[in-house]
């Protein structure tokens, strides 16, 4: 029998509450640490972005335009997975919408990084509450 939608969000807040007092044992609970997971797929974007090296090279001697671009896409795929995840490999084991208290900047529901669009929104929010 699934749990109904108040079950689910009562499920999902004791969760959160659960990770924000005790990340260390959230972490325990899954196994595996994502900080392994983010180092092993870092790893393996290195060597991605060593392979479009040797296939950049490949290309540009052996004048096979298609073979150079190739190289070059894996180069950029693997610089942007590597750069990703080994920024990731930092933060603590916590659900992705759950912030370690002290940073969320006083809001609970706020993002790390806030996007274009909700830059947008304060802004509109505080021009609104200025008048």
């Amino acid at each position: 029998m699934p749990l109904s939608e108040e079950e689910q969000r009562l499920l999902e807040q004791m969760e959160e509450a659960l990770a924000t007092e005790d990340p260390k044992f959230v972490s325990t609970l899954r196994g595996a640490s994502s900080r392994s997971h983010h180092k092993r797929i870092g790893i393996l974007a290195i060597l991605g972005f060593l392979a479009g090296i040797a296939l950049l090279m490949t290309g540009a001697v052996t004048m096979l335009t298609y073979v150079a671009v190739a190289g070059f896409v894996l180069m950029l795929g693997g610089a942007y997975l590597a750069l990703s995840h080994w920024r990731r490999m930092g933060e603590p084991d916590l659900p992705e919408n759950v912030h370690p208290i002290g940073k969320s900047k006083g809001r609970a529901s706020a993002p790390k990084h806030p996007g274009f669009m909700n830059r947008m929104e304060d802004r509109w929010r505080r021009r609104r509450d200025d008048y």
